[in-house]
């Protein structure tokens, strides 16, 4: 191995707000195939808190100041609201920089192929962090599917779903969906990307957009429903006005279904102080597992742990070797172009 490979992968991280501090620095710190060099944020609590929790890491108030230093680095994870994600991007690799960017990849499907097209014309490595493919029950059911646990699946239930009347003030809240704001780029490109990735491509689409709350400027109810290739039929709820959930998945197959509750431990515990080396991270508890068979004859399923840690592995090995990225940002495309369809489809009720 050169000493090129052997060095580690000097990062930067753009935004520290949940992106960037809950989702992406604990697992670059946690990784030794990364250092975490630069964090880029313009506000002071958020610089303080970069600076406590990444003592190692410059902390820069502008991308501008990034591109400056860009020979230093490797890589750019770009964790700032949706609506800067193409530009920043587009700009990275220009500073010859490979490149992470959060969801959504994009506020437009032709921009997304833009920033596929440019990495390719410069040889440089683009992915999108659909980090919801390592959570725990999303592994567990895509393991039962493969392994034929439940015949041929049939439907495919799938949702996102909280409860918050009065929406908290924030660039989500203020984003249209035009600058890729609102609950379907939101939640639904995890959703969308979940059930692609378990049941092929999307043939045809029936979509339900809601704003339910004035405050917000975009939908933040939304009911899509993908009828597959494959003939499986996808619903996907995604909700921000949800006074009672539903179940987390609810799958039902020729010989049998599956269902569980509630989701993915990571992320709350990342937000409480949890790392991701501590023990246990990722376990779902047994009291949370799924449940498979048919009514009458079921059992409990072990929930796989959840491990979004391993995005970054995989990217890790695809940056020195040249292996496959971890996320091929043609299916982030594929899922902006559902979600114009979805758009495309129906006006959004209020």
């Amino acid at each position: 191995m050169t000493d090129a490979a052997r060095r580690q992968i000097r990062t930067a991280v753009i935004g520290f707000g949940t992106s960037g501090r809950i989702f992406h620095a604990p697992f670059l710190a946690a990784d030794p195939d990364y250092s975490l060099d630069v964090v880029v944020t313009r506000d002071p609590s958020r610089s303080a808190a970069a600076s406590t929790r990444h003592p190692a890491a410059r902390i820069v108030a502008t991308p501008e100041e990034l591109w400056a230093d860009a020979a230093e680095l490797d890589l750019v994870v770009i964790g700032s609201p949706s609506g800067t994600h193409a530009a920043l991007a587009d700009t990275a690799l220009d500073a010859g920089l490979d490149v992470v960017v959060d969801k959504p990849f994009a506020a437009t499907a032709d921009e997304g192929r833009a920033l596929v097209a440019k990495a390719e014309r410069l040889g440089r490595r683009l992915t999108v962090f659909q980090n919801r493919r390592w959570d725990g029950d999303f592994r567990t059911l895509q393991g039962l599917v493969a392994a034929g646990e439940l015949g041929d699946v049939r439907r495919f239930e799938s949702r996102f779903e909280w409860w918050q009347p009065e929406p908290a003030a924030s660039w989500k809240t203020e984003a249209s969906a035009a600058e890729a704001g609102g609950i379907l780029y939101d939640l639904g490109t995890h959703l969308i990307d979940q059930a692609v990735q378990l049941f092929g491509p999307v043939s045809d689409l029936h979509a339900e957009i809601a704003r339910r709350r004035p405050a917000a400027a975009a939908d933040d109810d939304v009911f899509l429903a993908l009828q597959h290739a494959s003939g499986v039929m996808s619903h996907l709820w995604m909700s921000a006005v949800a006074p009672q959930f539903g179940p987390r998945f609810h799958v039902l197959g020729a010989r049998a279904g599956y269902t569980s509750w509630g989701l993915d431990p990571q992320e709350p515990s990342l937000i409480a102080g949890a790392l991701p080396g501590d023990p246990c991270f990722g376990e779902t508890p047994e009291a949370r597992w799924g449940v498979l068979g048919a009514d009458g004859d079921t059992r409990r399923v072990p929930t796989q742990r959840g491990d979004y840690g391993e995005f970054y592995r995989r990217l890790a090995v695809a940056l020195r070797d040249g292996g496959p990225l971890p996320v091929d940002p043609a299916d982030a495309v594929a899922v902006l172009e559902l979600i114009e369809r979805a758009h495309a489809a129906t006006s959004v009720t209020a």
